[in-house]
């Protein structure tokens, strides 16, 4: 028998023609009105977030951000020069969109680590993220042998640094050694920076 979190899980796979399509596009158009980082009592994706380390306990936080899709916005180029000379077009950042939302949020929360984020929707402008914080300083963390390892200080400032899940994406990290020579411990290192 299949479990609750299993059922969730394959809604949000086949989301366009499951039974929670409608109240979805009802959350986007409240999600787009409100502001760009909120705190939430609960998660929206339960099974996600307890598969990104999320327990529903003290010292857990869960806030979304909104984050604008695409590439660079850049000015139009005026007076007759051809756009493809001026780096006009096709500019995207060297950044993932989930980074820069949980950057943000690690801004917007100084007191707290981001521990994971995942996906929890998209509109024609928008994406949103759900980022999972820890208050290191709560007792019930640091107290927590599971959990405690993230008040030591090598683990402050762990978005900023790439060492969430995204942040090991965006960095080419998710697939062991073989393969990742160039990208351990990052691509500077490497002298691989686009100059």
């Amino acid at each position: 028998m299949e479990s609750s979190y299993s059922l969730i899980r394959d809604e949000w796979k086949k989301l366009k023609k499951s039974e929670i399509y409608g109240l979805q596009k009802q959350r986007m158009v409240s999600w787009r009105k409100g502001h760009s980082i909120e705190r939430l009592e609960y998660p929206t994706r339960i099974d996600k977030a307890r598969n990104m380390g999320y327990r529903a306990k003290e010292g857990y936080v869960v806030a979304r951000a909104r984050v604008r899709r695409g590439g660079q916005h850049k000015p139009k180029i005026m007076g007759g020069r051809r756009p493809r000379r001026l780096g006009y077009t096709k500019m995207t950042l060297k950044k993932n969109i989930q980074v820069i939302a949980e950057e943000r949020t690690a801004d917007k929360y100084p007191n707290m680590e981001v521990l994971n984020s995942y996906y929890v929707g998209e509109d024609g402008l928008y994406k949103y993220y759900e980022i999972i914080l820890v208050d290191k300083a709560n007792p019930s963390i640091y107290k927590d042998r599971k959990i405690s390892w993230i008040a030591e200080p090598q683990n402050k400032g762990r978005a900023y640094r790439g060492l969430t899940s995204a942040g090991y994406k965006n960095r080419g990290l998710g697939h062991g050694r073989l393969g990742s020579s160039k990208s351990r411990p990052s691509i500077r290192s490497n002298g691989r920076l686009r100059k």
